[in-house]
């Protein structure tokens, strides 16, 4: 880039380096947020398609889940990256709507280029869509029904709203049950459910009708010796946190052995010390040790001769799950071990699960941990059942928490549509054409919802719009009967937080893009052969792939 000045141009940017401005650059933006949302936009709803991702590695992801998708697409544009990281805080926040959200962002700003080609300031579509944005919020909150964290039916309809369209909806059932059991198990008393409490491991095998939901933990390990017991009933359970062999100087010593009686007594004082110490072990009348660092032969030896099933190298969070859901408490030293340290389960047994050990310690009272084993036909189905327990577990934890919940099938952005239209014309001047924009931009999801169950979205909107000017809040889009329903009945509902968290976060990145009038890219340092070819990822618009 050159400014000229006297007759002599006077360059400031880097050879190599590029700049888009004005409307060159907003195109360039809005054609890379369109792009992305497109990528995801078939997967929305009960009757949404799965995308197959191939990495670089040749490996295969086939998922529906808009954050997935987006991760493992190799986007480089920066307006599209800024897409990714909506779809990434909705997951992070909500676990659910990551395809709502980004869908919503990339129609924010189709409506922004509509009123942009009207010479409507950006500054000004800004300002209204952020005024939208706050106002719809204050809308939902008004339809939002209040329910019990105690109220376990709607909690299941919740997990089975977030499990529905994806493979894990033949088992629906089965796995909202599992969900919400989990769920309720590891809230705490303030109606805080701390998701790392909740240990999910998968296995493929079976089918996806043998997950299981274990009150206690599944530690993906197996017992220390094959005379060790491979079931104990009403254990006692030592978690310990410090090693069972001979302890080493930390500094360096050398021993000098001059005959060999003394040779024999220093390794029979090694032993005696490990003896001692597996003394401790059993002598606090502990029938399970779960220990986090090593424990070698010798301690082996004698941990077997009392009869103690022993597991070592135990991970910290496996271990702190563990002292949750048994009531025991994390020893730091064997010279600290007490009987008042040791926790309690109904059975801990080791079981095989797909040609794999595993120890499952389960019949807890009132386990404050639990696990769930994940079980598919294949790795591929395994990996997306993980992926709907672990939306369905955020958004259940989720409406613990708020208490608040809307009717999904795009009901409530019916709702908002309308109400924001109204509120448009109370505003007036040139900032009811853009809260007009965003209330039109509402309507992407209830479109959206009957175009991939192949059903006529004009039709559907008129519908759905007469249903709510009637007073109908509840309506939303029924893929089933092709005509909108009420979905509180039909148990299709969404937190309130997953709706309130898609349309800020939309929002707030349309109006980031939309503020940008200038593009400076810095000259690109060469690449490894064989790197991405000219013009992005097939598919997509110039931009994407890079600019």
């Amino acid at each position: 880039m050159s400014q000229q000045l006297g007759g002599q141009p006077i360059l400031i940017l880097r050879e190599g380096a590029t700049r888009s401005r004005g409307e060159e650059a907003q195109n360039n933006n809005f054609a890379a947020a369109r792009a992305v949302a497109a990528a995801v936009r078939s997967t929305l709803g009960p009757r949404g398609m799965d995308k197959m991702l191939i990495d670089g590695m040749g490996d295969i992801t086939i998922t529906n889940d808009g954050v997935t998708i987006l991760k493992e697409m190799d986007i480089d544009h920066p307006a599209a990256k800024m897409m990714v990281e909506v779809a990434k805080t909705q997951d992070d926040e909500v676990g659910d709507g990551t395809t709502t959200s980004v869908v919503l962002a990339a129609e924010l700003l189709k409506n922004a280029e509509g009123l942009l080609a009207q010479r409507v300031h950006p500054t000004v579509i800004a300002e209204g869509y952020i005024m939208a944005a706050a106002k719809a919020l204050t809308i939902l909150e008004g339809i939002a029904i209040t329910i019990k964290p105690t109220d376990t039916a709607m909690l299941k309809k919740i997990a089975g709203t977030a499990l529905t369209g994806k493979n894990a909806e033949v088992q629906m059932d089965h796995l909202s049950d599992i969900i919400v059991k989990a769920v309720v198990s590891v809230t705490d008393q303030e109606g805080k459910a701390d998701l790392a409490h909740i240990n999910v491991e998968k296995k493929v095998g079976a089918s996806a009708d043998d997950t299981e939901l274990v009150e206690g933990m599944v530690i993906d390990k197996e017992r220390l010796h094959p005379s060790m017991p491979a079931a104990v009933k009403n254990a006692k359970i030592l978690i310990l946190n410090a090693a069972l062999e001979f302890k080493k100087t930390d500094v360096n010593a050398k021993i000098n052995i001059s005959t060999p009686g003394q040779a024999q007594a220093f390794l029979e004082e090694e032993e005696h010390m490990v003896h001692v110490m597996a003394d401790k072990v059993s002598g606090s009348g502990a029938t399970v040790l779960f220990c986090e660092k090593g424990i070698d032969d010798v301690a082996t030896h004698y941990l077997t001769k009392a009869g103690i099933l022993a597991v070592r190298r135990v991970k910290k969070s496996d271990a702190e799950n563990l002292a949750r859901a048994t009531g025991a408490t994390i020893v730091n030293s064997v010279d600290a071990i007490t009987p008042k340290d040791l926790g309690t389960a109904g059975l801990v047994e080791e079981r095989k699960v797909s040609g794999d050990e595993m120890i499952y310690v389960s019949k807890c009272k009132n386990p404050k941990a639990v696990s769930i084993i994940v079980r598919g036909g294949t790795e591929h189905v395994v990996d997306e059942l993980e992926r709907a327990i672990h939306d369905a577990l955020m958004v259940v934890s989720v409406v613990v928490d708020g208490k608040k919940i809307v009717a999904g099938g795009g009901a409530p952005e019916t709702e908002l549509s309308l109400r924001l239209r109204e509120y448009a014309a109370s505003v007036g001047g040139r900032a009811q054409l853009a809260i007009e924009a965003f209330a039109a931009a509402m309507e992407i999801i209830p479109r959206t919802l009957a175009e991939n169950a192949g059903l006529d979205a004009i039709d559907i909107l008129v519908d759905m719009r007469a249903a709510h000017e009637g007073g109908k809040k509840t309506f939303g889009v029924n893929v089933e009967t092709g005509k909108p329903s009420d979905m509180l009945k039909a148990g299709v509902v969404e937190p309130l937080r997953v709706k309130t968290q898609a349309i800020s976060s939309a929002a707030e990145a349309a109006v980031m893009i939309l503020r940008i009038d200038d593009i400076i890219a810095s000259s690109k340092a060469a690449g490894p052969a064989g790197g991405m070819p000219p013009g992005g990822m097939g598919g997509m618009p110039p931009g994407m792939g890079g600019y």
